[in-house]
């Protein structure tokens, strides 16, 4: 057996075929005019895609065969939003969804794991805490509490903060009664390719209305002002401000 080959109960992963550029550009024609049984070749011929895709989470999950089915969840949701006029390949589009399956499952079915010594040390803070508010209505300083448990300042950080609960990055951090910030509005993925962000804002454009889609483009691509755009087309700024504010929260739905 290869290092790095991924098992699948079930599947022969060694049998599964990879289509041609050519199949998968006919097979996507005929599947967008209701060939159904493209759409099953389109999913069997991209199999080995999310195969290559589970190789680096083979020590992070003890159950491949659950990310299999996962990842063929992404798998599916890439070639019913995939559109041949994108320009790019089929697997460059589906990597990105097939991931982000993956990494949500991930993320949602595994609990952050604290060890013992750790836990131990929270507990003997805590209590220690408590009792010292009992004795002096207050609370010890981090100083204070540092010299009695003979442990830095990071340390002293690193126990009581183990107690806390894991933050979701869909929790949100503001609501002003309109707008909610998520934790993942103020996040920044380094890694994520530039490639990525352009089909998925070029997908969610897509999806908006023609008024909206041509206020987004004025004003992001084109570089106008409120003003300059409701002069073009003959409408209030007042309405151009209202049209943008709502495509935008479309978008980040769309994204998100």
């Amino acid at each position: 057996m290869a290092k790095n080959k991924v098992e699948i109960t079930g599947v022969n992963t060694s049998s599964l075929k990879t289509l041609s550029n050519n199949e998968m550009t006919n097979l996507f024609i005929a599947f967008k005019n209701g060939e159904k049984s493209a759409k099953e070749k389109l999913v069997r011929g991209n199999l080995k895609l999310v195969l290559r895709l589970l190789q680096k989470y083979q020590n992070k999950c003890d159950n491949l065969d659950d990310l299999f089915q996962i990842g063929t969840v992404g798998l599916i949701k890439a070639i019913d939003n995939f559109d041949l006029s994108y320009g790019v390949k089929f697997s460059t589009y589906a990597v990105f969804m097939i991931d982000g399956e993956i990494k949500r499952y991930i993320r949602d079915n595994n609990q952050i794991r604290v060890s013992r010594t750790i836990k131990e040390l929270s507990y003997k803070i805590i209590n220690y805490r408590e009792e010292y508010l009992k004795k002096h209505f207050k609370y010890p300083s981090n100083d204070e509490m540092c010299s009695v448990f003979n442990i830095d300042s990071y340390d002293l950080n690193i126990a009581l903060s183990s107690l806390a609960d894991p933050l979701s990055i869909f929790d949100p951090i503001y609501n002003d009664g309109n707008d909610t910030i998520l934790l993942l509005d103020q996040l920044e993925d380094k890694k994520q390719s530039n490639m990525d962000e352009l089909l998925l804002l070029r997908d969610a454009l897509s999806k908006i209305n023609d008024r909206e889609r041509t206020i987004i483009i004025k004003r992001y691509l084109n570089g106008l002002s409120q003003s300059e755009i409701a002069n073009e087309l003959n409408i209030s700024q007042a309405q151009v401000s209202r049209i943008e504010s709502g495509a935008l929260k479309s978008i980040k739905k769309l994204i998100l």
